[in-house]
């Protein structure tokens, strides 16, 4: 993931500059220690938070380490609890995330954790705030503060994320509970188009709750999602990506959100999942690079990748040069042989920890470009990749 904190601010560009697939200009992209930018146009709404703002950006890229997404909803995590045969319960959802949190070291290769609204408010089994424990652990607590996808009208089928009224009072309340970054996940659909309504919808989105989420001193993770369904190959994902990324920074620009104090996270490219050209990690990293070297510095999301998949692709990236601090921010890529470990027996908490542990330590090497497959089990490798998931 790179960190806009690796990024001095650049002035309001002109969208025609963005458009008609034209790369975007970088002439001030630094991998330099950045000091916070002097007050401005662009910086206005951040004002308050600034200094704090880079910090924990740069904290949350700090290398060797990544994000741990748990911000899955009730009824998601209600889907994986059923996986293993336990109720959707507060209780049984309290325990796994508590089994998640505690484990023993991870903050060694995890620097942030985003949570679902119930969890940031949540104690564990033991009676400790779920907040306090991951801070313990040097890991920065983030939320998820969208309300989710819903219909597009005049769309092509597509969907819009909802969630900007009242954000800057619940973005204020997270704050308050001790979260500092957030997200916002919204989602491009090839299948679908995706039609410029669409692409457009989801970039102002984006763009709003970002410039909303500086304000109340939280750090946007800025997270356009090409969705990996369908049969399309590898080069109109590709296509795709700079266009969504290109309208993104536009309204980034118009909305005054400061760069240094935002995380960027792309997909990686990647052909549909139902094509029938597969890629190899090789492959993933070139095409994911390029975008990077066209658009701007981001980070990466598995994207219902198996858990060597995509550990092997973030793997590539970062044995390639590249300019940027590559690292991930995985849910299921961490979480799915931690879950099946631990299939809710108490007993089992320790080695579940432990398979969180491994899969951590895995994703921290391939951050570095250390990675080697190596001794990786059979559940590591399955596919998670469920058509039209929702969260």
């Amino acid at each position: 993931m790179a960190s806009a904190s690796l990024l001095k601010t650049s002035p309001v560009l002109d969208k025609s500059e963005f458009v008609k697939g034209q790369s975007l200009r970088q002439p001030s992209v630094s991998v330099v220690r950045c000091h916070p930018a002097a007050p401005s146009a662009l910086t206005i709404r951040a004002s308050s938070y600034a200094d704090e703002l880079v910090k924990t950006a740069k904290t949350i890229a700090s290398p060797g380490r990544g994000i741990l997404a748990m911000d899955e909803s009730n009824a998601t995590c209600g889907k994986r609890l059923a996986s293993i045969g336990l109720e959707n319960t507060e209780a049984n959802r309290q325990a796994f995330r508590t089994l998640l949190v505690s484990v023993p070291g991870l903050g060694q290769y995890i620097s942030g954790a985003i949570l679902f609204e119930e969890t940031l408010y949540q104690s564990t089994v033991e009676g400790k705030k779920m907040v306090d424990v991951l801070v313990e652990q040097n890991i920065v607590p983030g939320i998820k503060v969208d309300k989710g996808l819903v219909p597009l009208a005049g769309s092509n089928n597509e969907s819009w994320c909802q969630g900007l009224d009242g954000l800057a009072s619940r973005s204020a309340a997270y704050y308050q509970q001790g979260a500092r970054f957030a997200k916002w996940r919204t989602v491009v659909s090839i299948p679908n188009g995706p039609s410029a309504l669409a692409v457009k919808e989801a970039a102002w989105g984006l763009a709003r709750y970002a410039a909303i989420s500086q304000d109340n001193g939280l750090v946007p993770i800025v997270e356009p999602e090409i969705l990996l369904d369908g049969e399309h190959n590898i080069d109109r994902t590709f296509e795709v990506a700079k266009q969504v990324w290109a309208e993104v920074f536009f309204y980034l620009s118009q909305n005054n959100v400061m760069f240094e104090g935002i995380l960027l996270k792309p997909s990686m490219v990647t052909p549909g999942a139902e094509c029938k050209e597969k890629a190899t990690p090789q492959q993933v990293a070139d095409y994911t690079l390029n975008l990077l070297r066209q658009r701007i510095p981001p980070a990466f999301l598995s994207g219902g990748q198996s858990e060597v998949e995509a550990t092997l692709n973030l793997n590539a990236m970062n044995q390639s040069p590249n300019p940027w601090h590559v690292s991930f921010s995985y849910a299921r890529a961490l979480q799915n042989t931690c879950l099946k470990t631990w299939s809710g027996r108490p007993e089992n908490v320790k080695a579940a920890q432990d398979a969180l542990l491994v899969r951590a330590k895995a994703n921290s090497l391939a951050q570095l470009g250390k990675y080697t497959g190596e001794g990786e089990s059979d559940e590591a490798k399955k596919g998670m990749f469920v058509k039209g998931y929702t969260y």
